[in-house]
C-alpha cells in the first residue's frame, strides 16, 4: 500500500484516465479537417484522398441540381462576374446531408463544403454552409443602387410643415 491506497485502486484509476485520454484523442482526430482552396486540393496528391477537408468557392450559376437533401453543384474559385472566373479552377461537389442546403445557397453564393475528396474527382460533402449571394456585391460604377432615391429638398419633403414663425 502506498499512503493507505492499495495498488489495485491506483491501477484502476490509471486505466480509467488512459481510457478517457484515448477517447478524447480519437475524437479530436476524427473531427480534424483541413481547410484548402480548390487549387490547393489539386496539389495535395494522395493526401487529399485520406483527409477530412473543407473547401470554399463560389457556386457556378446554373450548376445546382437538387433532389431533397441531396445536391450536386460546381464550385469555382472565383465569382462568375469576376474577370478571372473563366480561368478559375472548378470542383464538382456532391452533398448528401441530413439537412437541405441553407436558404442562402444559390448561384454565385460563397459556399463551404466539408467532407472527403474522392478518386472520381468529386468532393463528397456531408456538411454545407453558404454565405449571402453576390446580390450584396458593390454596384457597378454609374449604376443606380436598388432602394436609393435622390435626396429631396426639405420643403418638398414636407410641403405642409409649418415654420416656427408661422406657429406663433
Amino acid at each position: 500500500m502506498i499512503l493507505g491506497v492499495s495498488v489495485s485502486v491506483i491501477v484502476g484509476i490509471l486505466v480509467i484516465l488512459a481510457t478517457i485520454a484515448g477517447i478524447a484523442w480519437s475524437g479530436m482526430k476524427e473531427n480534424k479537417s483541413y481547410y484548402v482552396t480548390i487549387p490547393e486540393l489539386g496539389a495535395m496528391g494522395d493526401k487529399a484522398y485520406h483527409s477530412q477537408l473543407r473547401v470554399e468557392g463560389f457556386v457556378v450559376p446554373g450548376s445546382i441540381e437538387q433532389s431533397g437533401t441531396h445536391v450536386t453543384f460546381v464550385l469555382n474559385e472565383f465569382e462568375s462576374h469576376s474577370p478571372k472566373a473563366a480561368t478559375g479552377r472548378v470542383l464538382t461537389v456532391n452533398y448528401k446531408g441530413a439537412e437541405p442546403p441553407p436558404d442562402t445557397f444559390k448561384d454565385d453564393a460563397q459556399a463551404l463544403a466539408m467532407g472527403t475528396f474522392g478518386r472520381d474527382g468529386v468532393f463528397h460533402a456531408n456538411v454545407l454552409q453558404a454565405k449571402c449571394a453576390s446580390k450584396y456585391a458593390p454596384a457597378q460604377p454609374g449604376a443606380a443602387q436598388p432602394g436609393t432615391q435622390p435626396a429631396k429638398p426639405a420643403a418638398a419633403a414636407h410641403p405642409t410643415a409649418a415654420t416656427p414663425a408661422a406657429a406663433n
